[in-house]
Parts: structure tokens; sequence; C-alpha cells
């Protein structure tokens, strides 16, 4: 887990394509993903960058299209992290 991730989720343009590719259930192109948005495609381009380079994404390039996908296994595994530490830190009522 690291801050980058964190860092990469509270943008809400950021999040809303996350949760928008996810809705794909498939690999997608920027032009798909950015069909409705009212921004510019080299905009999506860079969430997308930033979402890849926090290892929430990972592209794939296919001739000139790049397609990019949910990492579900790592962007899971960071949020049950999260969950378990929160868990860990208080497990029951005593310190809360």
């Amino acid at each position: 887990m690291s801050a980058a991730f964190f860092g990469a989720l509270s943008d809400p343009t950021r999040l809303a394509i996350l949760v928008r590719l996810a809705g794909f259930a498939r690999p997608a192109t920027v032009s798909e993903i950015s069909c409705c948005y009212p921004i510019d495609m080299s905009v999506i381009s860079r969430h997308l960058a930033a979402l890849k380079a926090a290892g929430i994404l990972e592209s794939e390039k296919r001739g000139k299209q790049v397609y990019y996908s949910v990492r579900y296994d790592t962007f899971t595994e960071a949020l049950r992290s999260v969950a378990d530490a929160v868990e860990n830190c208080c497990p029951d009522d005593r310190c809360c």
C-alpha cells in the first residue's frame, strides 16, 4: 500500500474513470473511456497514466490503440490491507 495509490484515488475524475472502466468489465481504450466526459482526451490519458503509475490499472498496446484494464488483484489487496489495519487497530469496542 502506498501514498501514490491513495493519491491516485483522491481525484474525483480519476475515481469516476476507474468506476467507468470497471463497468466495462473488459479492457477499454481512451476514446471509449472518455466518450461521456466533458474533458479533453489528453486529460483522460493523464488520469489513466496516474492510475497506472499507482498500480491500479494496467495497459496493453494493440496496434495503435492502448487498452486499459483494472488490476483487481492489486486494487482489492490494497483496500483489504486498509480494512485489516483498521480492524487490527481496534478489534473490539474497548479502545473506541
